[in-house]
Formats: structure tokens, C-alpha cells, sequence
């Protein structure tokens, strides 16, 4: 028979195998998860191409779909080899207003910047805090710099 001290221990153990299970299990959650919402955009474009491939009927469709294919292409690749400071300041400008580093990000993102980082939204907001065009307006927000809108504004 167990004592009662080595009969605690022992469930002691089997709750922390337990728990350690349970964290693992959640961990690859959100790992598929990720996974699943990378598929979903990528399903998503796909299906967007294809719409765009398939022939109509009408001239005026086809006129539609030439021009839908051509702003789709040059959206994914207007900052293309481009930095992330250079691409922001494009960006900026045409926006007209202050964007949050992660809006930032995306776009970028999808205007075809490449981003090697496990923290891209971090690496967005250094990169713009070091250069001198960037004002941080907000925490992770930023607009062009005084400087940088008043010789846009004089043009």
C-alpha cells in the first residue's frame, strides 16, 4: 500500500504531465491556426486570379477584368525591392495621414516588401524610428515629419 505523501506525489506528477500536455496541445493550436489563416489568404488570391482569368461574355467585362488584373498585379508589387522606410514614405504620402505600424505592415506586405522577421511589425516601427522623415504621433503610429508633408504641400 502507498503512503499517503508518495500517493500526492505521485498525482503531483500526473497533473504536471498533464498540464505540460495541455500546453503543448494549445501551442500547436495556435500554430495551425496561423497555418490555417496563411492557407485562407493564399485560397483567397487564388480564387481571385482564377475569377479573374475566366472569359465573359460582354467586351465591357473582359475591359473590367483587364483593368481589375492590372491594378491587382501592380498593387502586389508597387514596393516591391523597395526598403521599409522607402516603401513607408510612398505610402504615406499617398495616404495623407498617420497609419499604425501593423497597417504599415501589411501593406507593405502587400505591395510585395519582404519582411524576414519573427517580429515584422516591430522591425516596421525601428526602422521608421531612426529615420528622420518618420514622426511617431501615437504609440506605433506614424506620419511623415513636418519637415517631409511641408515640402509635399509646396509642390
Amino acid at each position: 500500500m502507498l503512503k499517503d505523501g508518495s500517493l500526492t506525489e505521485e498525482l503531483e506528477d500526473i497533473l504536471s504531465g498533464l498540464e505540460q500536455r495541455i500546453m503543448m496541445y494549445r501551442t500547436k493550436l495556435i500554430e495551425l491556426q496561423k497555418k490555417r489563416d496563411r492557407l485562407d489568404d493564399e485560397i483567397k488570391t487564388a480564387k481571385r486570379y482564377l475569377e479573374l482569368a475566366e472569359p465573359e461574355d460582354s467586351d465591357k467585362s473582359s475591359a473590367r477584368q483587364a483593368e481589375e488584373t492590372k491594378d491587382l498585379l501592380l498593387n502586389q508589387f508597387k514596393f516591391s525591392g523597395l526598403s521599409i522606410p522607402q516603401a513607408t514614405y510612398i505610402l504615406l504620402k499617398e495616404e495623407g495621414k498617420a497609419l499604425h505600424a501593423k497597417d504599415i505592415y501589411q501593406r507593405l506586405l502587400e505591395g510585395g516588401v519582404k519582411i524576414r522577421s519573427k517580429t515584422p511589425i516591430t522591425s516596421v516601427s525601428i526602422s521608421l524610428n531612426r529615420d528622420k522623415r518618420f514622426l511617431r504621433v501615437a504609440p506605433n503610429t506614424y506620419n511623415l515629419s513636418g519637415e517631409e508633408t511641408q515640402s509635399h504641400e509646396r509642390r
